[in-house]
């Protein structure tokens, strides 16, 4: 039972391909839900699909954790405790309104699939050439969501600006872009804190992102000699130790 699961989670098969997507796809649903009820009064059936999302999370956690071979490791990544949060959140219903909006951590999973991004490389030529800019994209988007929710947890009671997802996004990237209208303001102590690291983070990542885009594109391709791993397209000669390197070229960037 134990290697059919893991065979699921972490194995090459069609089915095991099919299986990640699947939960990739899942995370992508959760974030949509979780932007779209920030719009609606909380009800009833608002909790049973919480409930119903939380049953999912949980039966994933658990799995995850039960294939976990080395637990004290795992508990010093960040989707570790992401998941424990989203999970919190969903089945928590005494917590749901003041931590609902922690769910939008369950965006790091993006990030810190290893698989998925290995069967991406793998599956899709045009991930694996324009794999940095993959990379920067959802580094900077889910700092973004991330930021937003914490920005709507902070202010949604207590700022008359603030009453749903799309106002604190608003207020996000108007601060993450220095814009500043003025029109909405961040209030009280953690309000101050967050649009400081939404300023000094967030304007980092965009940097990195604009860095990724204008530079010349660059090849993956492992150096035998000084190991290298990002080279000229058209290179012939490692520049940092000279070795002759043989680049495998389709004819497109």
């Amino acid at each position: 039972m134990l290697e059919k699961v893991r065979t699921l989670y972490e194995g090459d098969s069609e089915a095991a391909t099919w299986f990640r997507y699947g939960l990739l796809a899942f995370d992508l649903l959760t974030l949509i839900y979780v932007i779209a009820t920030s719009f609606v009064n909380h009800s009833d059936w608002l909790l049973l699909y919480d409930l119903a999302f939380g049953i999912v999370i949980l039966a994933d956690f658990c799995v995850r954790a039960w294939l976990e071979p080395h637990w004290k490791r795992a508990l010093m990544r960040l989707s570790t405790w992401a998941d424990i949060v989203a999970v919190l959140s969903f089945l928590g219903p005494l917590l749901v309104e003041g931590l609902g909006f922690l769910r939008v951590l369950r965006t790091l999973r993006l990030l810190k699939s290893y698989q998925t991004l290995h069967r991406l490389r793998s599956d899709v030529v045009y991930f694996r050439r324009k794999e940095e800019v993959f990379l920067a994209v959802i580094n900077l988007a889910v700092f973004v969501f991330v930021m937003t929710g914490l920005i709507y947890a902070s202010q949604v009671h207590v700022n008359d600006k603030v009453n749903n997802y799309a106002d604190a996004f608003y207020f996000t990237i108007s601060t993450l872009t220095t814009t500043g209208y003025g029109d909405i303001t961040a209030v009280g102590l953690w309000g101050r804190l967050l649009s400081v690291a939404v300023m000094i983070f967030g304007v980092t990542l965009f940097l990195q992102l604009a860095q990724v885009l204008f530079r010349p594109n660059k090849v993956r391709f492992e150096c035998p000699d000084c190991g290298l791993m990002k080279h000229d397209i058209d290179a012939v000669h490692c520049k940092p130790c000279g070795e002759v390197i043989h680049i495998e070229y389709d004819g497109a960037v």
